[in-house]
């Protein structure tokens, strides 16, 4: 089908939004232009034109070049959320890169802007009418690696495997002082206040064995970088073991505060990262891994703190 051109040079009166000047010029609605645009149809002063809501100014010459007969559809975008990075997905799963500061699940406050909320929109989205349901969560302050099910069963699956300590869940942390030993186990129970804050206790009904393995890959003037690895996965574990052990994340907010401070860290968040994870797939019963690069802030501070 042979296509149409059609031109018109902005006058002071109708500069403004190329994406209005384009509906007048061709008599179209706003999703039609919008389509063009995305397809390459519309340029200015014969430079293609991709942003619909750039600014032309009186001289401009606008032109659409296209097929009349034809239904230009807008191009899905690619999501893009503060929240969290897609790092694998299928038709059962999905495997996010979570952003520090954001809550996975809400809590008794209601709080909104989860990130399973944010997640369940993606999936709306992109997928259709789909829920994410937790496996496993991370710290408000924690970055890194997270994997949801889409269907309940699967999640259940995978709530399993956790349970048997099956999965691989491996963390970068950068702690205050320098430790002495290249590597160990902190294995100890586990109890919660009343401020819900977590504390070491002797074993009882009401603690929680809790196993966190530990090495060392740099230690610094005043602070160390250690791979943390979690034979259990109880809250709060990696900063309360590591805290009682006198060497708490650095800027953790609730766990030896005071410690944790340093003058090089100036970032609203703590330094430790889930940087990789492993499982087992539920329904093909492939093995699974993922990682995730160190967060800025964290590469910045060792950078700078050698």
């Amino acid at each position: 089908m042979a296509k149409t051109t059609l031109s018109i040079t902005v006058t002071p009166e109708n500069a403004g939004r190329v994406d209005l000047i384009a509906r007048e010029l061709c008599e179209s609605s706003r999703s039609q232009i919008r389509g063009m645009v995305d397809y390459g149809c519309v340029s200015i002063n014969g430079v293609v034109c991709g942003d619909i809501g750039k600014t032309v100014v009186a001289g401009d010459v606008v032109s659409a070049c296209f097929d009349p007969h034809q239904r230009y559809k807008e191009k899905k975008k690619p999501w893009n959320d503060r929240t969290f990075r897609v790092v694998f997905e299928d038709k059962y799963l999905i495997v996010v890169d979570k952003a520090a500061g954001t809550l996975t699940v809400p809590t008794d406050n209601n709080e909104s802007n989860t990130l399973v909320e944010r997640l369940t929109v993606y999936l709306t989205h992109s997928r259709g009418n789909r829920d994410a349901f937790v496996v496993h969560r991370l710290d408000r302050a924690v970055s890194g690696l997270l994997v949801f099910g889409k269907q309940e069963r699967i999640a259940k699956q995978l709530i399993e495997q956790f349970k048997q300590r099956k999965p691989q869940r491996v963390y970068a942390a950068i702690v205050a002082g320098v430790m002495p030993n290249d590597e160990g186990t902190f294995r100890s129970h586990l109890a919660t206040g009343k401020n819900l804050d977590r504390y070491v206790a002797p074993p009882s009904s009401k603690t929680e064995l809790a196993i966190t393995h530990y090495r060392v890959l740099q230690r610094m003037s005043d602070t160390t970088l250690v791979e943390v690895k979690l034979e259990t996965g109880k809250r709060n574990q990696i900063r309360i073991h590591f805290a009682d052990a006198g060497h708490p994340v650095l800027a953790d907010p609730r766990y030896k505060t005071k410690q944790a401070a340093h003058h090089h860290w100036i970032r609203d968040r703590i330094a430790l990262h889930a940087t990789s994870l492993g499982f087992e797939h539920p329904v093909s019963g492939e093995a699974m891994a993922f990682e995730s690069p160190l967060p800025s802030a964290m590469q910045k501070f060792l950078a700078g703190n050698r």
